[in-house]
């Protein structure tokens, strides 16, 4: 189905585009030659009056799913030249006092939506399938944009592009939909003072509406709620109390070491990749079904409506003569409507067969079902297809192919319990259960955690100097350093609380393959692996290199110099940043058209003078770098190259990036 494209202020009828319209996904996205940019997601619900009736009507990175299911904020993921922030809206479970739904996005420490390239928002039906898009051209100086609006008419609901900007930035949106801003708050983003909880808009509470009361009534108490604030550093904070475990465990009460925590899910016993593959499965979706908000936290992308889960394993499903056994099914019910998802499990790094995966097309397409659900080590890329499967055209009943890697469900359950929180202290611990199970190395479920076949002739390749510039295999060790990058992201934003993603700097739009294979003729030519993070909601981008000549992995961070202070200053401040920092970090001051005097901070400690520049240059700011001897082997083991890789990114964010503080970072030159 192509998509409809329309212009601003223009609008169309969802049920006209669609039969599956009754739950939809829509989809923010944007770009960034930098690759820095970013904005914020946030959802309103309002009645017919064009207000918000309470505080759950508003939904942000701190709130991000209505308890009823009609809204769940489906967080981003990075696409080959920028991010797409998308929201999983069941347009059935809207309350019957809620006549739109509005889709906005706000920036946040100075930056602007004219800064960003290709703002869109699209709007996909449950399957994924694309029905309706629009373009923003017109982004200048404004700080927030309603991209969008879902509406009620009558029994249908309808689509309007809207592209409205606010140079007064979230404070001024949420003032035009009946909330009124805390002024103190807003005092504290002109002033740019971090001193208290956070620069910016940081709470909100509900503004009277003029005749809502008699005038000779008291006013209501306001009712707070609580926004994102502008500086991300801090923990997240939620308008509801939830449950999350402490980072810290209790002291044990175990005589010694050899005595074992009693795990709910023990894995000691497995010998086999068979037993591997039935346990997790099991484990898995018997979770999913006993915690809410983790169930719906991986199938809303899926287009699975929010409603009573559950899930089974080793169903018989007739095909043919002989019947197939998926490994699990899950089942959604929703108003007396089920959704179903069969479920294929590989563990220990085990590849999908195709073959397999086209016969559960097959069963779901002819019995029904919604989705088929990949599940296995390996990451998912743009432009990639996890199994080539064959769709047959002439039946009207669609069947989406979804995958999920055992990274992301580790990282979604971590986010949850750390971060997040769940309904009640059970559902905590049974997510840890299942953490603690995911990352027990016998489990199989590490995320990826092999390089490929092509790997160890590349490699030996670059450093006999006999790797020809067009050879194929070198796309295939790109590939597998864009899975390995990713999956660094998924346990960084773990740890953080944050997103992590990777930065993409190309335009929007471009084919994912030929810049893969631009990249490969790159690692041919100069041996080096190259990529970049950047932690959602700071200018943070690190930037990592693998030489494959050398056997190092370097990360680095450009920290640029406060304007207006003295040079020695600046130099000083920075040691003392990084006090705490690793004394063999390389740190080099830049300058104007070039770089300055470099050294080890151990060397620089004693004499911080020497990074200044020489023959009164003036100095632009500082590249920050640490280097760690490269794996040997292609996989996740003790000498393997992934595990270095992992490491050295840990060891710099922690080590360094943290000590920066209120330091604007960016990435270093790859190099």
């Amino acid at each position: 189905m192509d998509v409809q494209e329309i212009s601003k202020g223009a609008n169309v009828s969802l049920t006209a585009l669609s039969e599956d319209a009754g739950a939809v996904v829509v989809s923010l996205s944007w770009s960034s030659v930098s690759g820095a940019g970013d904005a914020d997601v946030s959802v309103l619900l309002v009645d017919g009056n064009g207000k918000v009736r309470s505080e759950n009507d508003f939904y942000f990175y701190n709130n991000p799913a209505a308890a009823d299911g009609s809204v769940q904020l489906l967080g981003k993921t990075p696409t080959g030249s920028g991010d797409e922030d998308r929201i999983s809206v069941d347009l059935t479970a809207v309350p019957e006092g809620v006549e739109r739904i509005v889709v906005a996005a706000s920036q946040y420490g100075g930056a602007r939506f004219g800064d960003l390239d290709d703002l869109r928002m699209t709007v996909a039906d449950r399957s994924g399938e694309p029905l309706v898009g629009f373009s923003i051209h017109d982004a200048g100086v404004e700080t927030a944009f309603i991209f969008g609006e879902l509406y009620r008419r009558g029994e249908e609901w309808k689509f309007r592009a809207v592209g409205q900007g606010y140079e007064t930035g979230l404070a001024g949106l949420a003032t035009d939909f009946g909330i009124a801003v805390n002024e103190e708050a807003e005092e504290t983003e002109e002033t740019g003072d971090a001193g208290d909880a956070g620069d910016g808009v940081e709470a909100i509470e509900m503004a009277k509406a003029a005749d809502a009361a008699p005038a000779t009534e008291a006013p209501a108490p306001a009712e707070p709620v609580a926004v994102p604030a502008q500086t991300r550093g801090r923990g997240p904070r939620t308008t509801k109390k939830k449950v999350t475990l402490p980072k810290v465990a209790r002291s044990s009460l175990a005589e010694n070491d050899s005595w074992r925590p009693a795990r709910l899910f023990p894995v000691p016993t497995l010998k086999s990749d068979k037993e591997r593959e039935v346990r997790a499965t099991s484990v898995l979706l018997s979770v999913m079904a006993q915690v809410p908000e983790f169930g719906r936290r991986l199938t809303a992308a899926f287009g699975a409506p929010a409603g009573r889960m559950q899930t089974f394993t080793e169903v018989s499903l007739p095909h043919g003569d002989t019947p197939r056994r998926p490994d699990g099914v899950i089942r959604v019910e929703r108003a007396g409507k089920l959704w179903t998802a069969l479920v294929e499990t590989k563990t220990n790094g085990n590849p999908l067969k195709p073959e397999q995966v086209q016969q559960y097309m097959d069963i779901a397409a002819r019995r029904g079902y919604e989705a088929v659900i990949t599940l296995s080590n390996d990451v998912a890329l743009e432009g990639v297809a996890m199994v080539d499967v064959k769709t047959d055209g002439r039946r009207k009943h669609k069947v989406s192919l979804w995958h999920l890697s055992w990274a992301e469900v580790a990282h979604q359950a971590q986010m949850l319990i750390r971060h997040e929180g769940v309904g009640n202290a059970a559902h905590a611990w049974l997510l840890q259960e299942l953490l603690e199970y995911l990352q027990h190395e016998q489990s199989g479920c590490h995320g990826f955690q092999n390089m490929g076949a092509a790997w160890v002739p590349v490699r030996k390749g670059i450093e006999d100097e006999t790797l020809a510039s067009d050879d194929a295999r070198a796309v295939e060790v790109v590939e597998s350093w864009e899975r390995l990058i990713r999956q660094v992201c998924l346990r960084l934003g773990g740890e953080l609380g944050q997103k992590a993603l990777p930065v993409q700097r190309v335009r929007r739009g471009s084919d994912p393959q030929a810049r893969r294979a631009t990249a490969a003729q790159k690692l041919c030519l100069d041996g080096r692996l190259t990529a970049e993070l950047r932690i959602d909601g700071t200018s943070s981008v690190i930037a990592v290199t693998a030489d494959l000549r050398t056997g190092k992995v370097r990360t680095c961070v450009d920290v640029p110099a406060p304007e207006g202070s003295y040079p020695l200053t600046t130099v000083k401040r920075l040691v003392r940043l990084l006090a705490e920092a690793p004394a063999d970090l390389h740190v080099e001051s830049l300058v104007e058209g070039g770089n300055g005097p470099r050294g080890t901070l151990e060397r620089l400690r004693p004499e911080p003078g020497d990074l200044l520049p020489k023959g009164g240059a003036a100095l632009t700011g500082f590249r920050l770098s640490l280097i760690k001897g490269m794996g040997n082997t292609r996989g996740n083991t003790e000498s393997g190259f992934i595990r270095s890789v992992d490491e050295a990114v840990d060891r710099f964010y922690q080590g360094v990036v943290t000590h920066l503080g209120p330091v604007e970072a960016r990435a270093g030159r790859r190099g």
